[in-house]
């Protein structure tokens, strides 16, 4: 995201800005259009346990009304990151409901974001050290940091068919989990190149059953996934996330009006909460999902400046737009923004793993020097 602290926010004052317009997603009452995006910190303990930190933090940020958490892996399997939360354990849900409790007495709601992350990870990162899984046996490229260091991310194992009905179920029981723990609802990750954005890319599913080949076949995965989540929850609970065409975590996709249009068609009629799009640049395409989308659609543009994400409001392409670094560095940014007040510098330093440091000690428009203009 980029910073804004030499300039002040202006386009945000007017409380006819259609950012503080109050909006409805799937059974939540917004009071404005501005959320928090899903965002790793690495910050839970080695068993994935949410603890009074985590509360804290996201409870600062309890004014941006919705916050969608950091990835939240449904299955000791879908770890590959250090130090992030899970939703496969009790202990696991008695410290979401830390966090939930926290947010929810401070005004704001938690969706819970369940990520697999397939290929993209390392075993010394795991509980059980397993072999990685993911829809083919293909390496990612890059490397994966772990306590003694980065290492090369290792040549995953192909699920079987069986093993891909299972995690489905994984994904079941994990939603079921976060709602136990007094979630609002999950959202699942189907973006950036992990384990459901995997089925849908090109290099990255090779398989020559149900779940690959045809168009039809790959989504085949998310779609199930996504109807099983909100069968268990509730659709009005169940937000989905992809990022059509972005490269990150060493996808390729070539079809991507190929591929996300089948996939938007299946999802629609299942009456998600929300579909949220992590922008990659093709214009086209986000017309065509909104078209196609009759639903609440969040759009995240990454480093785009406040003016273009206001405009996605004012012209209909966005109901909600989501913000992460600016939501990182600034627990008040909704202050700020009303108030035209600067923006604090995130610590790029701090983003993943540590303490208290460039977590919760941001300072707020009472205790910081930021000038009102």
């Amino acid at each position: 995201m980029t910073s804004t602290t030499s300039t002040p926010v202006h386009d945000a004052t007017s409380a006819d800005s259609p950012l503080w317009q109050p909006v409805t997603v799937g059974g939540l009452a917004l009071t404005h259009r501005l959320a928090m995006a899903p965002m790793t910190r690495d910050r839970a303990t080695p068993e994935g346990v949410p603890t009074e930190l985590n509360a804290t933090y996201y409870a600062q940020r309890a004014s941006l009304g919705l916050l969608i958490t950091e990835g939240t892996q449904p299955s000791e399997d879908g770890q590959g990151y250090l130090l992030t939360p899970g939703l496969h354990t009790d202990a696991q849900v008695a410290g979401w409901r830390l966090v939930t409790d926290a947010v929810h007495a401070a005004g704001g709601h938690l969706v819970v974001q369940l990520m697999h992350v397939g290929r993209v990870g390392h075993p010394d990162n795991t509980p059980h050290h397993r072999q990685l899984v993911a829809p083919s046996a293909v390496a990612a490229e890059g490397v994966m940091f772990t306590a003694t260091g980065p290492q090369p991310m290792p040549e995953p194992r192909a699920l079987t068919t069986d093993e891909v009905a299972a995690t489905v179920q994984d994904f079941r029981a994990a939603a079921a989990r976060a709602i136990a723990a007094g979630a609002d609802g999950v959202e699942l990750h189907s973006a950036n190149g992990y384990l459901l954005h995997q089925f849908l890319a090109d290099n990255t599913n090779h398989r020559t059953d149900q779940y690959g080949g045809s168009v039809e076949n790959r989504i085949r995965f998310v779609v199930e996934v996504a109807t099983a989540v909100a069968e268990e929850i509730g659709a009005e609970r169940t937000g989905i996330r992809i990022s059509p065409g972005n490269p990150y975590n060493d996808i390729v996709e070539t079809q991507t009006h190929e591929v996300y249009g089948p996939l938007v068609d299946a999802l629609a009629p299942l009456g998600l909460a929300y579909l949220h799009v992590l922008h990659a640049g093709d214009e086209d395409l986000l017309a065509s999902i909104r078209a196609a989308w009759p639903g609440s659609l969040l759009v995240n543009r990454g480093g785009a400046d406040l003016a273009t994400r206001v405009k996605d409001l004012e012209t209909g392409i966005a109901d909600v737009v989501t913000v992460g670094t600016w939501a990182l560095a600034n627990p008040d940014l909704v202050d700020r923004l009303r108030t035209g007040a600067e923006l604090n510098e995130p610590d790029v330093a701090t983003f993943y793993g540590g303490d208290e440091g460039g977590y919760v000690d941001y300072p707020v428009l009472a205790t910081s020097d930021a000038s009102l203009s």
